[in-house]
């Protein structure tokens, strides 16, 4: 016998679909296409009843237009820019995502990123590794002391403000550029407001973001807001690809003017070997080799917060597919 409904995974899980199964399999097949690109959704996602999301593709409006029957669409995570809200919207379909999962573990792996960066741990590791570099303090310095320095916040949303709490136990001076945050909220949390994003900038010993990729976001730090930041600061970005140009990164960690950066998160995962950042990363006789941190848009994983993101985007599909009000619908 086979279920009422049909809920399709797109991307990312290819394992045992256990915690979707037990949410949704009294009420639907769960299936995952275990697809890396777009195109390769053409012919297996137009019955979906729901569609779950992760980072690894998009869902652009003509995807979403052959969509005969879709429900709800979930993006298994917190940033939603991979999906074209606006064409959901217009064809009745909601789109929700999954806020709650990983602030936690981003927020922690910011704070690792910003101490392996301002500690030369990152720095010492890799020049001892490559051999030549005295078995010495001297290559690292000059570093300097954290407390009291300035850890700069963009968007102090829930990543954010754990980001937040978790600087100011280290001493340091925590300062955030937020516009859409309502007054107040600074005081709450033991934190200082600043204005606008060049101030914020200019005071910079850290800068670590956590906004969402909008219209308004994107490439905001450039090279000009680069320049903005104290020669010898270091970026952090646990957010999204898109909100840094990483070519101009390469450039201010090439010239100098940045000590370091720690990167979770390119434009295109998995990115193109003609990426400028990669690129230098790789270079062993760029200074970014030794001084740049990259990941793999890992920053949310934990096992527990796997599991997280699998349950409460199951759990979504079921209210939707139940008629049960839905929750974290962004569009």
């Amino acid at each position: 016998m086979t279920s009422k409904y049909r809920v399709l995974i797109t991307d990312y899980i290819c394992d045992g679909l256990e915690p979707e199964q037990q949410v949704l399999g009294d009420l639907a097949d769960v299936l995952a296409l275990h697809a890396y690109r777009e195109e390769e959704l053409a012919g297996r996602i137009e019955d979906a009843d729901a569609i779950m999301l992760y980072h690894s593709l998009s869902l652009s409006a003509e995807t979403i237009q052959r969509l005969r029957r879709c429900q709800l669409i979930v993006r298994c995570g917190v940033g939603y820019d991979n999906v074209d809200g606006v064409a959901a919207r217009q064809r009745g379909i909601p789109l929700a995502n999954v806020p709650d999962y990983g602030s936690e573990e981003v927020a922690d792996s910011a704070i690792g990123m910003t101490l392996a960066l301002t500690r030369g741990l990152t720095y010492l590791n890799s020049r001892l590794r490559t051999g030549g570099c005295p078995w010495s303090h001297v290559p690292a310095a000059p570093l300097y002391r954290l407390r009291g320095r300035v850890f700069a916040i963009v968007g102090l949303g829930r990543i954010g403000t754990a980001a937040a709490l978790r600087a100011k136990s280290l001493g340091l001076d925590v300062a955030f550029y937020d516009p859409y945050k309502p007054d107040g909220y600074d005081k709450a949390v033991g934190i200082r407001r600043v204005e606008s994003l060049p101030e914020l900038l200019a005071q910079a010993f850290v800068v670590s973001l956590h906004c969402p990729l909008t219209p308004e976001t994107r490439n905001l730090i450039d090279r000009d807001t680069l320049m903005r930041m104290p020669a010898g600061a270091y970026l952090v970005n646990t957010a999204r690809g898109g909100v840094v140009d990483t070519a101009a990164v390469a450039e201010a960690i090439g010239s100098g003017h940045l000590a370091g950066a720690g990167i979770d998160v390119l434009e295109q995962e998995p990115p193109d070997e003609s990426e400028p950042l990669l690129r230098a990363w790789r270079d062993p006789h760029h200074p970014a080799y030794h001084r740049v941190l990259i990941n793999s848009h890992c920053a949310f994983y934990c096992q527990e917060g796997l599991r997280d993101i699998r349950v409460k985007a199951a759990e979504a599909c079921r209210r939707a597919l139940s008629g049960q009000p839905l929750r974290n619908v962004v569009n």
